[in-house]
């Protein structure tokens, strides 16, 4: 059959829409790289390279030691303590920039974890299908019931105050949603020709989950992961807050913002860790966020 060319200035129609690219044609890398662009995505980055260099650089940045008694009690911000000291006279800005060395890396690395377990469970769900799935699914279905903090808060009760405590009962909370996620991708994917030819010619079902199903399931998940990162932030620091997370006298965010509230006319011990969680969740969402729609097909053609 023969196609009728299309008139001069007419952008051509290709599969990902007005000026896609053809069937095996290659994306140059620059145009690839362009999509990441966008004003929010700069600036979400921006934001968390900032931070990183937070945490790599921390004890060269804070103008005091964050466990020590830097000057009198409670004196507000001045030239000499930018966010004033707190109860026991130490400089709340070096607690801060401290602190990101423990909230951070904690929410990083528990958003890592829930996310690998659930999307190993998801897979393990979705391909095999029948009494796995139905007793996987039954068990996410049991944990997501709960409302997250509660559980998380009963998990780290039962476990003990602690970091390492709160890391535990935030993964535990935090995996059915990486599980039902996967598991929805890999029902669609696991029909598709590509995957029932490998079937075909003898491939076993876990190297085809692994080589034909998984890293084209994998996109949602990244950018989950993105936009749940400042939620995981933000519940690291609700445990510590309620006292089954960090402990005294670690500088974590939440710990400090409980000082803070003991505190309350000394507005400034709550305001540099609160301040600092708004900036970097804002951050990853705008990341999460941007990511979406660079990554969606449909939100790229519009």
């Amino acid at each position: 059959m023969t196609l009728a060319a299309a008139p001069t200035g007419t952008p051509a129609v290709g599969p990902d829409g007005p000026g896609g690219t053809p069937p095996g044609a290659s994306v140059p890398v620059r145009l690839r790289l362009r999509r990441f662009r966008t004003p929010s995505i700069v600036l979400g980055a921006a934001v968390v390279a900032l931070w990183v260099l937070v945490i790599a650089f921390a004890g060269v940045i804070a103008p005091y030691d964050p466990y020590a008694v830097a000057g009198p009690r409670l004196s507000p911000p001045s030239g000499e303590f930018l966010l004033g000291t707190d109860t026991l006279g130490r400089d709340v800005l070096s607690r801060v920039l401290h602190g990101a060395r423990l909230s951070l890396p904690i929410a990083l690395a528990t958003i890592s974890i829930a996310a690998l377990v659930g999307c190993v469970i998801g897979a393990v769900a979705g391909f095999y299908g029948g009494i796995v799935d139905s007793v996987l699914m039954r068990l996410a279905d049991i944990t997501m019931a709960f409302p997250s903090i509660l559980l998380a808060m009963a998990v780290a009760a039962a476990l003990g105050p602690g970091l390492t405590n709160s890391f535990l009962a935030i993964v535990v909370v935090w995996w059915p949603i990486y599980a039902r996620l996967i598991r929805g991708q890999i029902l669609s994917i696991k029909e598709r020709e590509y995957v029932m030819s490998a079937r075909a010619i003898g491939m076993s079902r876990l190297t085809t989950l692994r080589k034909h199903v998984l890293p084209h399931a994998m996109t949602p998940v990244l950018v989950s992961a993105t936009m749940d990162l400042g939620m995981i932030i933000i519940l690291v620091a609700s445990l510590s807050f309620l006292g089954l997370g960090a402990l005294p006298p670690s500088p974590e965010w939440g710990a400090m913002i409980t000082e803070g509230s003991a505190n309350f006319y000394q507005w400034w011990i709550a305001a540099g860790p609160g301040l600092a969680m708004v900036t970097i969740v804002l951050a990853v969402n705008f990341l999460g966020d941007s990511l979406r729609d660079v990554l969606n097909v449909r939100t790229r053609v519009r």
